[in-house]
């Protein structure tokens, strides 16, 4: 193939290839043996921005793979072989990598052969320099979010991403999963969940994360609002511009209260991009990303036409379920050390958790979710007598259900008054244990457990050393 004569390219300001440049450049690998075409190659992936080098053929290739590579431009046909079986070689190597196939000889079958095998993209020679350049920059997009998707799930999963999300258990790390991508995205989400599970805060996550951060977040409570009130905040009234038609996030709550004259006008400005004013005579471009939550199943109310389906479809582009409390009770160590570490915040007082306080806490099925856990945790703080929460500094409820379950067990028949014992623990022990049942319970993350155990994460180490206890203990 001969090269284009003219290979200058512009790269907007904003492309993706010039902002991973200022923190770290993305690495291009062109693997080709037409001298021709891999300068020219390499040439235009220079001046986009990418940090290049090439190979120019299998072993070579093989050679060169344990640098780092973002994107990969593949020809099929290499001197020592077929070009795609360095794909197995580069999925195990870089299993991130973009992959873009090459070939001089392309056919549908060859196209699905080599995207089932983990090629990213296809280029059929010749190509010009807007082919190539497009086919990079398309790369280059998909690596980047790729990138800034796993860096804010890893925030998340450790409570420094922008909001609120406490846990670790399957459930929340499914859902760290979902949001690190939609954050960065413009689809409608759907948030569904029990009352109390936090869909406003995950609402709020989605927003602070994404590239929308510093525009407005707006909550419309359709519960609360009155349907004219809600009709002119949507959709603008005489001097108050539509919130649809400003940058930002509105996040309708409760959506399945939305009455069913302002979902069909939703249902419009969602399909044409524009929505009317309040007088009909003129339209302003939809502009805000919509989110909503819901308790309700939307499929019955569709059915039973209470919901349009229409609508429907158009706001569950991407569903979140929030798991409840009781599907991720792992958790609630964590939250309950959470919780108290902002209430210290607030008031300048310390709180701990007693170990028979914070197993009830676990062993309730809290019917109000997240909502129920922090203002029973609430209220013990306000009500505690000293700087550790006991059993009867919580709620009348959990101790009541505790009780009805104790009544639930089968007793344990007794033992003759000659065969009865009595265990006593030194205090050394009950402190070994609490530490360990602790960490245990947070999934060994020290600096939570030296806060809930109220004392000093020095200290803590050295209780650890004391009592010899190491990571796989935990």
């Amino acid at each position: 193939m001969s090269a284009p004569s003219q290979s200058n390219v512009v790269v907007p300001s904003d492309s993706p290839v010039t902002r991973s440049c200022a923190t770290h450049p993305l690495s291009l690998l062109v693997i080709e043996d037409d001298p021709v075409l891999r300068d020219f190659c390499l040439e235009i992936g220079k001046q986009m921005g990418f940090a290049a080098s090439f190979a120019d053929s299998i072993p070579s290739a093989r050679a060169v793979l344990p640098q780092p590579v973002d994107v990969v431009l593949l020809d099929v046909r290499l001197p020592g072989g077929e070009g795609l079986s360095l794909l197995d070689d580069i999925r195990a190597k870089h299993p991130s990598a973009i992959v873009i196939i090459m070939t001089a000889y392309p056919t549908v079958d060859s196209a699905v052969e080599a995207l089932r095998t983990g090629a990213g993209d296809y280029l059929s020679k010749p190509f010009t320099v807007d082919d190539l350049a497009l086919t990079l920059e398309r790369a280059a997009e998909r690596r980047i979010f790729d990138v800034e998707s796993r860096e804010l799930r890893e925030r998340l999963r450790t409570g420094e991403g922008e909001g609120r999300l406490t846990g670790r258990s399957p459930g929340m790390e499914k859902l760290y999963r979902i949001l690190s991508k939609v954050a960065f995205t413009t689809h409608p989400v759907l948030i569904v969940g029990e009352s109390g599970t936090g869909k406003s805060v995950v609402a709020q996550a989605i927003h602070l994360n994404g590239p929308r951060a510093a525009e407005p977040f707006t909550t419309l409570e359709c519960t609360v609002l009155t349907p004219a009130v809600m009709d002119a905040q949507l959709f603008g009234s005489a001097g108050e511009p539509p919130l649809l038609g400003r940058a930002g996030t509105i996040f309708l709550d409760e959506v399945s209260e939305l009455p069913l004259d302002l979902q069909a006008r939703l249902v419009r400005a969602l399909e044409t991009r524009q929505i009317s004013t309040h007088d009909g005579t003129d339209s302003v471009p939809l502009a805000g990303r919509l989110l909503a939550s819901t308790t309700r199943d939307l499929t019955r109310l569709v059915a039973t036409g209470r919901f349009r389906n229409d609508l429907f479809y158009r706001l569950n582009v991407v569903n979140l379920r929030l798991p409840a409390l009781r599907e991720r009770k792992e958790d609630i160590p964590l939250l309950a050390a959470s919780i108290l570490e902002r209430l210290h915040i607030e008031s300048e007082d310390y709180h701990t958790i007693a170990q028979d306080a914070l197993r009830l806490l676990v062993d309730y099925d809290w019917p109000g979710n997240v909502r129920e856990l922090q203002h029973a945790l609430e209220r013990a703080f306000a009500l505690s007598s000293g700087p550790v929460l006991h059993l009867g500094d919580l709620p009348t409820q959990l101790q009541n259900a505790r009780i009805e379950r104790d009544h639930r067990q089968p007793q344990a028949i007794a033992a003759p008054e000659n065969l009865l014992t009595i265990e006593v623990r030194s205090i050394a022990d009950m402190e070994k244990q609490a530490i360990l049942t602790t960490l245990r319970q947070l999934n060994g993350d020290k600096l939570m457990a030296a806060k809930l155990l109220g004392i000093g994460k020095t200290t803590l180490y050295r209780k650890l050393k004391e009592y010899e206890l190491t990571d796989s203990d935990v």
